[in-house]
C-alpha cells in the first residue's frame, strides 16, 4: 500500500511541476506546410532540385544554400523544406551532405588523388571545414574518411599509387 502511495505522490508532483512551470508535452505533429505542397508539384519540385543540386553539382558550391535554391526554382525555403523532407526523407543539409560524401568516396579511392590531404577533398566536395566534412562522412559510413581510403587500399592493393 505504501509504495502504491509513493508512486502516486510521485506522479502528483510531476503533474505539479508541469502545472506550476506551464510545462506541456511535446505532441508529433505534422508540418503543416508540408500538405500545402500538392504530390504533383512536389514531384516536379523534386526534379528539377535533383537537376540542380546533383546535375549541375551544385553540392560542390559551399554557399548554395536552400534560399538560392528556393530562389532559382521561384518558391520558398518553406516548400523546398516539405519536398526534401517528403520527397529525400531528410533535411537540406543532410541531403546535400549526402551527394557531397558520395563524391568524396571517389575522390578518397582514385589513384589520382592519393596525395591529397583530407581537408583537400573536404574543400573540393564542397563542406566549408573538415571538421563537418567528417562528421558528416562518419554519420553516413560509420568510419572516417582515412579510415575509409585505408581499408579501400587494404582491399585493392593494385590501386595504390605508384610514386
Amino acid at each position: 500500500m505504501e509504495i502504491i502511495l509513493y508512486f502516486c505522490n510521485i506522479n502528483l508532483y510531476s503533474l505539479n511541476f508541469m502545472v506550476k512551470y506551464n510545462i506541456t508535452e511535446k505532441k508529433q505533429k505534422e508540418a503543416v506546410y508540408r500538405s500545402l505542397v500538392s504530390p504533383k508539384l512536389m514531384d516536379e519540385m523534386k526534379e528539377k532540385i535533383l537537376d540542380i543540386i546533383v546535375m549541375q553539382k551544385k553540392y560542390k558550391d559551399k554557399s548554395y544554400s536552400a534560399k538560392r535554391l528556393a530562389d532559382d526554382l521561384g518558391t520558398n525555403t518553406r516548400y523546398i523544406s516539405a519536398v526534401v523532407n517528403v520527397r529525400f526523407h531528410a533535411n537540406y543539409a543532410s541531403f546535400v551532405n549526402k551527394y557531397r560524401i558520395e563524391e568524396a568516396m571517389s575522390i578518397l579511392v582514385d589513384k589520382r588523388y592519393q596525395d591529397l590531404r583530407m581537408e583537400e577533398v573536404s574543400d573540393m566536395v564542397g563542406f566549408s571545414n573538415r571538421q563537418s566534412f567528417y562528421a558528416s562522412f562518419y554519420k553516413i559510413m560509420n568510419m572516417t574518411p582515412r579510415e575509409y581510403r585505408l581499408r579501400h587500399l587494404a582491399q585493392y592493393p593494385s590501386q595504390k599509387a605508384k610514386k
